[in-house]
């Protein structure tokens, strides 16, 4: 009777094992979560990143020994409205090479008179002229005529503040002259150039404005000294 109870009992426990190997079987275990089985490991965190691209150098240009200087012109020198009786039409340019002034011709007697620098001794000129061309920051190349007197100038500089030729610039004729700013402002009222007429870089940016391409400039010789006609009206 023994015999059959514990023969009963472990057919009974032998059935069980069989169960519960099968339940195994039947349904898979799932992977539980990694922050579950390792809480101590941490994401790490995620940074966006934004192209910038690299902005080109720009090579500057060398600023004159004037630059950045104030330099105030003496009152004669100074733009200004004078007396200027002329039968000239409005809008002719005047250069008044003796005297180093520039007028600009407004009518009814008056002008708008400039201080300017002229061609220094053997470099003056005469005539009548037209304006054939206006640029601004122009670049300079100078005439064979000028290299073979200064070798040691460039052969080509590109227009800017360091340009001899300035802010502005307006082209006579077929000529080499031209009318044109300055980065050294205290040679206004001198004569300095080779026969080109200059303003300061603020005046000429003035003249620049108020000239048409066609306009008439008249360019009066070192020996018809004509005196300064008239005082300021404002």
């Amino acid at each position: 009777m023994l015999n059959r109870n514990a023969f009963a009992r472990s057919r009974a426990v032998a059935f069980a094992t069989l169960a519960i190997g099968g339940f195994a079987l039947a349904s898979p275990a799932k992977a539980a979560p990694q922050a579950q089985l390792f809480p101590f490991i941490l994401p790490l965190p995620v940074q966006s990143y934004q192209y910038q691209p690299q902005q080109p150098r720009v090579q500057s240009v060398a600023p004159s020994e004037e630059e950045g200087t104030a330099y105030e012109l003496p009152p004669r020198l100074r733009r200004q409205v004078v007396n200027y009786a002329s039968h000239e039409a409005p809008g002719t340019i005047i250069i008044d090479t003796p005297n180093t002034y520039l007028y600009y011709v407004l009518g009814n007697g008056s002008a708008i008179r400039y201080g300017i620098g002229v061609g220094r001794d053997g470099f003056t000129w005469s005539g009548t002229q037209s304006v054939t061309k206006k640029a601004e920051w122009p670049d300079w190349t100078p005439p064979p005529e000028m290299i073979q007197r200064q070798p040691y100038l460039p052969r080509y500089m590109a227009g800017g503040p360091g340009n001899p030729l300035g802010a502005r610039a307006m082209y006579l004729g077929g000529t080499v002259y031209r009318i044109h700013g300055t980065n050294q402002p205290s040679t206004i009222g001198t004569h300095v150039s080779s026969g080109c007429i200059r303003l300061t870089n603020e005046d000429v940016t003035d003249l620049y404005s108020r000239v048409n391409v066609g306009s008439k400039v008249i360019v009066l010789p070192m020996e018809q000294r004509r005196a300064d006609l008239g005082g300021a009206t404002r």
